[in-house]
């Protein structure tokens, strides 16, 4: 059983997708009023701090079970083994579960696929946060 809200797996593959989204910086004067300066990543963006934070506060529980929806997401488990992948994520955990998935490329497909597989439409979720 998924221990941790769809909701707060939407909440995080949106965030994630934020952080995704940008590039790094083009410019060295810094000083740039181009709407496209907006996705460059700057030394003062919140938004990584802020999901990472987010992840670190929940539960023992929330974050085997997040982990658990990545990897069912990346088909190293499938929607059938959601107990086995969770007690797994549980048990082989070495790094902060921020760490470990913030780390990963395309972390937010990975969560919208991991929810999809287990018949959760991420994009319902998602509509909240936009």
């Amino acid at each position: 059983m998924l221990e941790i809200s769809p909701s707060k797996i939407a909440h995080i593959a949106v965030r994630a997708r934020e952080i995704d989204a940008k590039v790094g910086r083009w410019d060295s004067a810094g000083d740039v009023a181009d709407a496209d300066s907006i996705l460059e990543a700057r030394a003062s963006d919140a938004t990584e701090a802020e999901l990472r934070a987010f992840i670190d506060n929940l539960n023992a529980d929330e974050q085997a079970s997040l982990v658990a929806v990545m990897w069912i997401g990346r088909e190293t488990f499938t929607a059938d083994d959601l107990e086995e992948a969770i007690e797994t994520a549980r048990t082989e955990a070495t790094t902060s579960t921020a760490d470990y998935l913030l780390g990963i490329p395309l972390l937010s497909d990975y969560l919208e696929d991991g929810l999809n597989a287990l018949g959760i439409d991420p994009q319902d979720l998602e509509d909240d946060f936009y």
